[in-house]
């Protein structure tokens, strides 16, 4: 047994459950935000519903949500499907083949079944429903079945029916389609494909009192081994049409001990064979293909007679490779030609096997390998057919995992890009198209109100911040005697016993004394990076601070439920791109920083160098080095270390009040000072002066409402558009 095999396979499925997961959180935010973009184009037609302002609806006009909904319902459908790959407990062989081409014997062959569980026959299509059979050999063999509700059973068994067949509309319950006659084929449909159908139709009519029971029966009944015959099959092994449970069963799965005994967690899916009449087959190959499937096999069997590559074998190609767009079908694929000897029903084909091989690249047949065998002869099925197949899934699988995955990534990623130019566009059409209002007198009135109290606060606080600029910043001293403090209490200095220890593992004292240096050194220094947390924090009180004169004095916080530093951020895209002198002076503050590396840093490293070993003023004597020495000259220099940062870092206690005032006075300078900025402030606020003036400005009615909604809404759908919710695969963008 191939223990080494079974274990790769399993650690397969393993590793894919966390990328399952991750697909499953993108899939939740994809239907939130269809959700959210339905609220916003019910309040995109609203507006266009109520806005006289051809501006505004040409604006409306252009910002196009409904190819981006359609999108999210396709990527929704494309993610079912990945996340259902990495979900399964199995990687799964699907075998597929037109009806009479030896598919069942292959699988009889591959998992010891017989025909009572797997049926074959040359005479008619006899398996009907599709199953999945699993290797388990620590139970005995049995299945599962899942049966239709009858709900299922109306809309994906009988109603494709009515719909293809134009007989009118499909029944709603099974009263009705068991009352109710069965409706003539059109006379202009008439033929012998549309007849078969028809008369495929008429068996689940005909029949229904012989399985209907079963449409309200739970689901899975297990079955024993002898009974599996009579939910999969239509009929016997004799070839008697008696079976009609199959009608009622979705799928059927089978448990079983494969005579390959080093399968591991291996499944291989049985669809029923095309060719038959049913409605709906070729749509439950893609769907099943997509969800369940990892590899292909198809099976074809050439006639001895003579035989060719028809259109219909070309077709089923092109629909089991329409199950995944995403990963071309020559990835996962096998050919299977099926040959038989002069003593079967078929004769020897072999030549014509041979005819098929080498023809498949004019049909544009493309798979990964095309093998001649005998379906019915097990040890040859099982030593090339499967044998093949695992060993290349355990070489590609990963790689086409990593293929498909980002495929289904990229396209997700367009999506958001889209999205966002949507978005952006969706802003801009109330702040570039306002309508101008009549009450144009009240609002000069108020903005002068504004101006006065938006610039005195403003100028107010930059005073306060100019009295304190030479003073020390309290919060970071806090932050700077905590370092300190940590450095002397974890100095990462050695015991005489660690010393003596790692003397003798590197040769000497001196060695010893110079690896400690580098060690010392690199664990003294991590202490101060915490203080780019208290840089950080102090530019974003002033930041905040800002933010409050201008929410309060300045009125603006109708504009956004953002608060703190973060409004700063919201403020500058929320004004228009032809404001540049305001937009400017919001960006600027908003993307200021300090941060310990670009500050203090390099002044802490040049306090380090006593602990360099190159660097070094305190070497150990050349005689009669002990480890008490090693220990007393590590001490000393971590001591003045510690005393030569401490000193640094009293100069530079000022530096974040400093850093504050010149930042909030360029801020000043920009949004208050600079030439034609009032007049900017002015365009600006009178364009949302219902959300600044809520309640001067109340009359303004239903329309400046749906206009704050829309806002509101465009805020929603942004939020679920982020990249972090929209990437299941790191590293696609950063």
């Amino acid at each position: 047994m191939n223990n080494h095999r079974t274990a790769q396979i399993a650690q397969i499925v393993e590793k894919r459950r966390p990328l399952a997961e991750k697909i499953s959180r993108v899939e939740d935010n994809l239907r939130s935000l269809a959700q959210a973009l339905r609220t916003l184009q019910d309040h995109r037609d609203r507006l266009l519903d109520s806005v006289e302002d051809l501006a505004i609806v040409g604006h409306l006009q252009d910002v196009d949500f409904w190819k981006i909904q359609v999108e999210i319902a396709r990527e929704l459908e494309a993610t079912a499907k990945l996340k259902a790959r990495f979900s399964r407990d199995t990687l799964n062989i699907g075998v597929v083949g037109r009806a009479r081409q030896g598919k069942s014997r292959l699988l009889q062959s591959l998992t010891g079944l017989t025909a009572s569980e797997i049926p074959d026959g040359d005479r008619q299509h006899c398996t009907g429903v599709l199953s999945t059979i699993y290797h388990n050999p620590t139970l005995e063999t049995h299945g599962e079945v899942f049966f239709h509700s009858e709900r299922s059973f109306l809309d994906e068994a009988i109603a494709p029916y009515y719909d293809q067949l134009q007989l009118g509309p499909a029944p709603q319950s099974l009263d009705d389609f068991a009352r109710q006659s069965l409706p003539p084929l059109p006379r202009d449909l008439y033929g012998a494909q549309t007849g078969a159908k028809h008369e495929h139709l008429r068996r689940y009519h005909t029949h229904l009192d012989q399985y209907r029971t079963l449409l309200q029966q739970p689901s899975p009944r297990r079955i024993s081994q002898g009974e599996i015959r009579e939910y999969v099959a239509q009929d016997t092994p004799d070839g008697q049409r008696v079976f009609f449970n199959y009608l009622a069963v979705r799928q059927v799965k089978i448990v079983c001990t494969f005579p390959n005994g080093d399968v591991g967690t291996i499944a291989l899916v049985d669809m029923p064979g095309l060719g038959d009449t049913g409605i709906g087959d070729e749509v439950r190959l893609i769907e099943t293909l997509g969800h369940e499937v990892d590899f292909v096999l198809f099976v074809r069997m050439p006639k001895s007679s003579g035989d060719y590559w028809a259109d219909v074998d070309v077709k089923l190609y092109d629909t089991a490779a329409a199950a995944l767009t995403e990963l071309p079908i020559a990835l996962w694929s096998m050919m299977i030609l099926n040959q038989t000897s002069a003593g079967s029903g078929n004769g020897d084909n072999g030549k014509n096997c041979q005819d098929l091989a080498e023809t498949m690249a004019e049909k544009h047949l493309e798979v990964v390998k095309t093998l001649t065998v005998n379906c019915a002869d097990s040890v040859a099925v099982n030593e090339q057919i499967l044998e093949g197949v695992l060993e290349y899934l355990m070489a590609k699988i990963t790689e086409l995992d990593r293929q498909y995955a980002a495929a289904c990534q990229d396209r997700l990623l367009h999506l958001r890009d889209r999205l966002a130019a949507e978005l952006v566009k969706a802003r801009q059409v109330m702040g570039q198209a306002a309508q101008r209002e009549s009450e144009f007198p009240l609002f000069l009135r108020l903005f002068d109100a504004l101006w006065n109290n938006l610039t005195s606060g403003l100028e107010g606080f930059l005073r306060g911040l100019f009295h304190q600029r030479e003073a020390e910043d309290l919060e970071f001293k806090k932050q700077v005697q905590i370092a300190i403090t940590n450095c002397r209490q974890d100095p990462g200095i050695p015991t005489l016993e660690e010393i003596e220890t790692r003397r003798d593992r590197v040769g000497g004292y001196p060695n010893a004394y110079y690896q400690y240096l580098n060690e010392i050194r690199a664990h003294l220094s991590q202490h101060f990076l915490t203080l780019d947390d208290g840089l950080k924090q102090a530019i974003e009180r002033v930041k905040s601070r800002v933010a409050d004169v201008l929410i309060e004095q300045g009125r603006l916080g109708n504009l956004t439920p953002v608060r703190g530093s973060e409004f700063l951020g919201v403020m500058a895209e929320l004004l228009p791109e032809d404001l540049q002198k305001l937009k400017l002076g919001f960006r600027i503050l908003d993307e200021f920083n300090l941060s310990y590396r670009g500050l203090i840093q390099h002044r802490i490293r040049q306090q380090l160098d006593g602990l360099n070993p190159d660097k070094t003023g305190l070497k150990l004597s050349n005689q009669g080095v002990s480890a008490s020495e090693v220990l007393g000259n590590l001490k000393t220099l971590h001591a003045e270390a510690v005393y030569n940062c401490e000193t640094a870092l009293e100069d530079l206690l000022v530096e974040p009040n400093q850093a504050a005032f010149a930042i909030v006075e360029e801020f000043v300078d920009r949004v208050l000072r600079v030439e034609g900025v009032k007049t900017e402030w002015q365009i600006f606020l009178e364009q949302v002066r219902s959300e600044v003036w809520q309640d001067e400005f109340d009359r303004l009615g239903s329309r400046d409402r749906l206009r704050r909604e829309w806002f509101a809404a465009v805020d929603t759908v942004e939020a679920g558009n982020q990249l972090e919710l929209m990437q299941f695969l790191p590293g696609n963008r950063g």
